[in-house]
């Protein structure tokens, strides 16, 4: 394509569109229909330009203009708890509930990982010995020991607000770094089951395995559910940079990361929950079973929210991405 020709065959088009985006008063009816033509024809313009004949003051200006021309045509439009609502019921569960074929095998891998690494630390007293002395190891397993302690060695709501912090991270994290292929979410996975496996391994190792399991259940469920949500759907989003399917590996990426950010935001919810159980219930005198009760309700509801609400809304077409409305202009490019 000869770039000055085509410019010179169409800035006046592009000149007319900047007037009609310029004018203060209200837009009669033909010209609010001449902007809406000019606005279709500035965006194939620009797809063309970029496809064929890249300049970058040009592709710049252009895409400025059709921005503008953009929200001139859609209109502007406010954030409401409708959204929030939207979200909260639809866009949420559905993403969660799509990513489901990512994060229940990586749920179950990473368990089985965490059990075999506790039994070999478990079983292994030449193990043990490489992660701490033996009088060290006596303070962490003992009655009262850190173990115990570290549940209740901090005010509640400063507790909990720390835990929900760090796990809030780490989810976002394994969300953010899914795109480089998903290798380091892998490797923010295994450090959860390593940390997991060597307290399973020696709590049983010092014959106290229900004192443990009776400190992790009543948040840990809840919270490492969360954190296998946000490894599968970080591994997924890395998988699309390799197999984007049908779409355009643009597109492909760009709507699951739109998904993966919603996700993140959803996650912190979830995660919210886990640190209050984790600050409030895990170290209170509630018995035993009373705990892990608790904790089993709340990941018995996540998981009927997710299949519940996110099955239906996920059946209805909901993919946890913006509404149509809301996504940006798709043009057609040259092939």
């Amino acid at each position: 394509m000869d770039l000055d020709v085509f410019v010179t065959a169409h800035r006046a088009e592009w000149d007319r569109l900047d007037t009609l985006l310029g004018r203060q008063r209200r837009l009669t009816g033909a010209e609010a229909d001449e902007l809406v033509a000019l606005y279709q024809r500035t965006a194939t313009h620009l797809s063309l330009i970029q496809s064929s004949a890249p300049d970058p003051q040009l592709t710049g200006r252009l895409s400025q203009l059709v921005a503008r021309a953009r929200s001139a045509v859609t209109g502007t439009r406010r954030a409401s708890w409708r959204d929030v609502t939207r979200f909260l019921t639809n866009g949420f569960p559905a993403a969660v509930y799509r990513a489901r074929h990512w994060w229940v095998p990586t749920a179950l891998l990473s368990t089985l990982i965490a059990a075999l690494l506790g039994w070999w630390i478990g079983t292994h007293p030449e193990v043990q010995a490489t992660i701490a002395a033996p009088s060290e190891l006596r303070e962490l397993t003992r009655p009262g020991g850190q173990y115990e302690t570290y549940y209740s060695s901090h005010p509640a709501a400063s507790f909990a607000a720390q835990v929900w912090t760090n796990n809030a991270w780490a989810a976002a994290l394994c969300l953010i770094l899914g795109v480089f292929l998903g290798l380091p979410v892998l490797w923010i996975l295994f450090q959860n089951m390593l940390n997991l496996g060597v307290g399973f391994g020696l709590m049983s190792s010092a014959g106290r395995l229900d004192t443990f399991l009776g400190l992790i259940l009543p948040h840990g469920l809840l919270e490492l559910t969360a954190v296998f949500v946000a490894a599968g759907t970080g591994l997924r989003l890395g998988w699309t940079l390799i197999d984007p399917g049908p779409r355009t590996r643009r597109s492909a990426l760009a709507e699951e990361g739109r998904a993966a950010i919603g996700m993140a935001i959803g996650l912190a919810l979830v995660l919210f929950i886990s640190g209050a159980i984790e600050g409030f219930v895990t170290p209170s005198g509630l018995p035993t079973w009373a705990r892990i009760t608790i904790g089993v309700v709340a990941e018995l509801a996540f998981l009927a929210y997710v299949y519940v609400l996110g099955g239906r809304a996920a059946r209805a077409g909901d993919t946890g991405d913006l509404e149509a409305a809301e996504r940006s202009a798709a043009v057609p490019t040259a092939a």
